[in-house]
């Protein structure tokens, strides 16, 4: 109970940093936007607001998640992190689409910008903070396998991306005089980030109409049903899905018909042991069902069963 506590703390804490770092973002960038007129940094505060709201999604999102099953939800919270990944994947599409008609209206109108060289030194300083919290997100997410989060550093990974394009515009403004450089910036910034809404919201979608889990993970679990073929005569139907960071999974193991209902438990019991230690955070249901072969006498004996488990 003291791990799965601690792993909230600290899932709880990353979301917290990332609210902190992203309120600090919105504020240099409007401010650098409005000293220099940049339409490339207003997109960029308004990508920041996007984060923010991503942000808190994330932190809500985490803690309700690592909340145990109750009544009303007794397979727990897990999917509140994939509406948490859908909705942040949405904003991203909206954030997408103000900055696309922003830069359009700019290309058509044109502005004269100033104060560039604040604007650089804003942008890089964005940078850096971006880059710091998204590693230390990205890192906790694999830690606590937290959607939310993961979600969240990816956002910001992709805001790096964009800083940096918007930043490369800006030097272009400095060092030619050509302005036509900052919406076009801001546009090629949206279509970056549209991707990043796409992949976010498909992986994120994904947990909420049960996908399947990952092939490498159910290949996993295959290879530690297969290790144990000596003491069972088969499987069968084996189904996969993911809510959140909780993993579900369920089969039909077939054994022989002359061990005790005990032995088959402890059968039981050693497989979810295994599985569980390969792939954390698993709930695992196995339906026990004895041999359909009748050939008289079982090759699997009950003695070898009560000496593996």
């Amino acid at each position: 109970m003291s791990v799965v506590r601690n792993m909230s703390t600290t899932k709880t804490k990353a979301a917290a940093t990332s609210i902190a770092s992203n309120t600090l973002l919105i504020l240099l960038k409007i401010a650098a936007g409005i000293f220099t007129g940049s339409i490339s940094l207003i997109a960029e505060a308004i990508h920041s607001t996007m984060d923010l709201a991503a942000a808190v999604i994330a932190y809500f999102s985490v803690r309700v998640s690592d909340k145990p099953a109750d009544e009303q939800h007794p397979f727990g919270h897990g999917k509140f992190e994939n509406i948490s990944g859908v909705a942040e994947g949405l904003l991203i599409f909206i954030a997408a689409g103000i900055i696309i008609y922003e830069a359009i209206l700019r290309l058509i109108t044109g502005a004269t910008l100033e104060f560039l060289e604040i604007g650089l030194g804003i942008m890089a300083v964005s940078i850096v903070v971006n880059i710091l919290v998204s590693r230390y997100l990205l890192k906790v997410s694999r830690a606590t396998d937290s959607l939310a989060l993961e979600a969240d550093a990816r956002h910001l990974t992709t805001d790096i991306m964009t800083m940096v394009g918007v930043l490369i515009g800006l030097a272009l403004v400095r060092l030619t005089g050509l302005t036509i450089f900052d919406p076009i910036t801001a546009i090629l910034v949206a279509l970056l980030i549209m991707k990043t809404a796409f992949d976010i919201t498909k992986k994120s979608f994904g947990g909420l109409i049960d996908v399947s889990l990952p092939k490498d993970e159910e290949e996993v679990i295959l290879a530690v049903i297969k290790e144990h073929t000596s003491l069972l005569t088969g499987f069968h139907e084996v189904r996969t899905r993911k809510a959140g960071s909780q993993r579900f999974i369920d089969f039909h193991l077939m054994l022989p018909k002359n061990i005790t209902l005990e032995e088959a438990h402890k059968m039981c019991d050693h497989l979810e042991e295994d599985l569980k230690s390969r792939l954390p955070n698993s709930n695992i249901i196995i339906h026990v069902e004895p041999c359909d072969v009748e050939c008289g006498q079982c090759k699997i004996s009950a003695c070898s069963l009560r000496k593996n488990t």
